[in-house]
C-alpha cells in the first residue's frame, strides 16, 4: 500500500513538473519590456489635436493614446498609461470621424491611417515623454482625402 502511495506521488509530482515546465517555456515569460511613452503629434508644425495614436509591435498587442487638445498623448498597451514595448514598430494616426455613413471628416490625412502607407515609425529604446510625430498635410498617395491646406478639414466621400 505505501508503495502504491508513494508512486502516486511520484507521478503527481513528475506531471507537475510537467506542466510548470511547458507553461514557462510556452511564451508566458516572453512578454516584451514595455516603458512610458508620451509624446506630441502635429501636422504642419502645428499640434493635431483631434484622433489617436497606435504603435503597433510586431507579435503584439498594439499601444495607443488618445491626442488631447495639446496634440499630446500618452501610451497604454496593458495597463492605463503603462507605455510601449522596446523596439522599431509601424505608427498609425486615427484622425477622421464620421459625420453620416457617407461622410468623413479627416483632421490628417488617411494615409497615416493605415501602416501600409503611413510611413512613420519609431524606435523606443526606453522611457521617453517627449516623442515627437510630424505629419504633413501633403497626401500624394490619395489626394481626394487629404485637409485642404486653409480650413484644416475636409468632408470625404
Amino acid at each position: 500500500m505505501q508503495r502504491v502511495l508513494l508512486v502516486s506521488w511520484t507521478r503527481l509530482a513528475l506531471s507537475l513538473a510537467f506542466v510548470v515546465g511547458f507553461t514557462a517555456s510556452s511564451g508566458c515569460s516572453k512578454e516584451p519590456k514595455i516603458v512610458p511613452v508620451s509624446g506630441m503629434v502635429t501636422l504642419d508644425g502645428q499640434p493635431l489635436t483631434y484622433g489617436h495614436i497606435q504603435v503597433l509591435p510586431a507579435g503584439w498587442r498594439p499601444a495607443s493614446g488618445k491626442l488631447d487638445g495639446n496634440g499630446r498623448f500618452t501610451l497604454t498597451t496593458t495597463m492605463t498609461n503603462d507605455g510601449c514595448p522596446i523596439g522599431t514598430h509601424p505608427v498609425v494616426i486615427l484622425a477622421s470621424e464620421s459625420i453620416t455613413p457617407e461622410k468623413t471628416k479627416w483632421h490628417a490625412p488617411s494615409k497615416y491611417a493605415d501602416p501600409a502607407t503611413s510611413q512613420l515609425t519609431v524606435t523606443i529604446t526606453g522611457p521617453i515623454d517627449d516623442l515627437k510625430i510630424e505629419l504633413t498635410s501633403d497626401d500624394s498617395m490619395n489626394p481626394s482625402k487629404s485637409p485642404p491646406k486653409e480650413g484644416g478639414s475636409e468632408f470625404a466621400k
